[in-house]
């Protein structure tokens, strides 16, 4: 519980030139560029609409386009960026949508807001008894040939009581805020997460999602926070696979250009009123670890390795891969605000859905995430219901996720790796940007 410029050898175009406005609209055409006209609501809500403008983008090309060249003059130099023109090569997600958040909130039915203790705590019982059953059973067969079967199984489930406590973070596991902080510091303190340290830094996430700064979890590191990383700091930003054992890092000292740890209660993260819950987070904590400590003492180094760190580390590399996935590596590149471009709303349609396969379900559908980041109360089993609702309002700035051709969820490598190998930086300036490569 982690952009955007133009890429090198790229150049940026308007979003819809007044010389080559022959195809405009909300739309996506290869070659054409695109810029809603209708403006933006009003929201009446905590996060205020924005009215459309022309402006200039930054939006890099991936597809095959039409380059339409001036005729050389030997008394003009070229930048770079105007040798290597790259106009779009369809739908521009980084233009201003014609909706508002209003208009997404009406379309959604009345019923997938309502919460039910009963049924999320049914949930919950359903992960713990798996959790329990796999350790008993591994315990008792204790051979090598099931050892790596089991690590595999139970670090999917820790990563399961992950999302349940995630979501006791949101107030969507139930309408009593005192049931979901007692159920989130189990959940999470299980598996050495302090509950409202992290809880708190993840709804910063919400609060700035899509945003160069000001988000919280992956968000971009800019060049000039790059080249100021010490090569530890950049091998572990950028290498796969050593980026996706990051989590533990973040709890203790936060992302690049962020300063501070969740167990430090004096983090500009937390407010004073605040610093109360962290130092309760941190006492659950040190129980887990007690805990921790007395079953190596009975049981044995080695079996306490077994039981519990191998999958708190695949738990680790799940959350870091499903974080990573819902806001980076999709075909497209995803838009980055800064300034009066940001707001709530772009922000959120800035994430991914993600399909998982088999583990949809046992993760409590964490896929579904652009209608979670958007309205981020809203109980998980009510997601999907709501996604296909909201599906007519957000047209093509709704990306379909692609589909698991099988049980297992293989169709994700490829983006996760491209994306690490591709998506490194974003620039200092500009409103509206994309990652690009450091190097």
């Amino acid at each position: 519980m982690a952009s955007v410029a133009v890429r090198s050898g790229t150049a940026a175009l308007g979003s819809c030139s007044l010389q080559s406005q022959t195809q405009c609209r909300t739309g996506g055409v290869a070659g054409s560029a695109v810029l809603p006209i209708r403006k933006q609501n009003l929201l009446q809500s905590n996060f205020q609409g924005q009215q459309l403008s022309f402006r200039p983008s930054t939006r890099p090309s991936h597809g095959p386009s039409m380059v339409v060249a001036a005729p050389p003059s030997p008394s003009i130099t070229s930048s770079p960026e105007e040798e290597n023109p790259s106009p779009f090569s369809g739908f521009d997600y980084g233009a201003k949508p014609p909706f508002s958040l209003a208009d997404i909130k009406n379309a959604i039915p009345k019923q997938c807001w309502e919460k039910n203790t009963l049924r999320s705590m049914t949930y919950l019982a359903r992960d713990v008894l798996v959790v329990f059953g796999l350790a008993a059973a591994a315990a008792a067969v204790n051979s090598w040939v099931t050892w790596p079967l089991y690590w595999l199984a139970q670090g999917t489930m820790f990563w399961a009581l992950f999302v349940v406590g995630h979501d006791c973070g949101h107030g969507s596991f139930s309408s009593n805020k005192k049931l979901n902080d007692f159920i989130g510091h189990l959940t999470h303190s299980s598996i050495l997460v302090p509950y409202h340290g992290w809880r708190i830094s993840h709804r910063t996430h919400h609060q700035n999602h899509g945003h160069v700064e000001n988000d919280e979890s992956w968000h971009p590191v800019t060049e000039s926070i790059f080249k100021d990383l010490d090569p530890f700091a950049r091998f572990g930003r950028l290498t796969f696979p050593i980026a996706l054992f990051a989590f533990p890092f973040y709890l203790w000292k936060r992302s690049p250009g962020k300063e501070g740890s969740h167990y430090d209660p004096n983090c500009s993260l937390f407010t004073p009123s605040e610093r109360n819950d962290v130092l309760t987070s941190n006492a659950y904590m040190v129980g887990m670890l007690a805990i921790l400590a007395a079953v190596g003492v009975v049981a044995g180094p080695a079996m306490l390795f077994k039981l519990y760190i191998v999958p708190y580390i695949l738990n680790v590399v799940w959350l870091d891969v499903v974080t990573y996935l819902h806001h980076h590596g999709y075909e497209e590149k995803i838009p980055w605000y800064r300034g009066e471009e940001w707001n709530y709303m772009r922000g959120g349609l800035s994430t991914i859905d993600r399909d998982y396969g088999i583990f949809n379900d046992i993760h409590h559908d964490i896929g579904t995430h652009v209608v979670h980041h958007l309205f981020p109360q809203m109980p998980h089993y009510n997601l999907k219901e709501a996604t296909e609702a909201v599906k007519p309002v957000l047209g093509e700035y709704y990306r379909e996720p692609e589909k698991s051709k099988g049980p297992l969820p293989f169709h994700l490598v490829k983006p996760l790796i491209d994306s690490f190998n591709n998506d490194h930086v974003v620039p200092d300036e500009g409103e509206v940007v994309y990652y690009k490569k450091a190097f």
